[in-house]
């Protein structure tokens, strides 16, 4: 997949989101609040991986 234009950058960063708050829920995080907030750690972590790589 080709992250060149904005819509695919978006996509990956949503998807790195909501996958590892799946992740998190199904490793048994207390709440969903704690789920997300790996999730949102993950999107930070996506942003700076596609700002890094230019």
């Amino acid at each position: 997949m080709s992250l060149d234009r904005w819509p695919a950058q978006l996509a990956f960063m949503v998807a790195a989101f909501a996958v590892t708050t799946l992740i998190a829920v199904g490793l048994g995080a207390a709440n969903l609040g704690t789920a997300m907030t790996f999730g949102q750690l993950a999107f930070a972590a996506a942003f700076m991986y596609l700002i890094v790589k230019r």
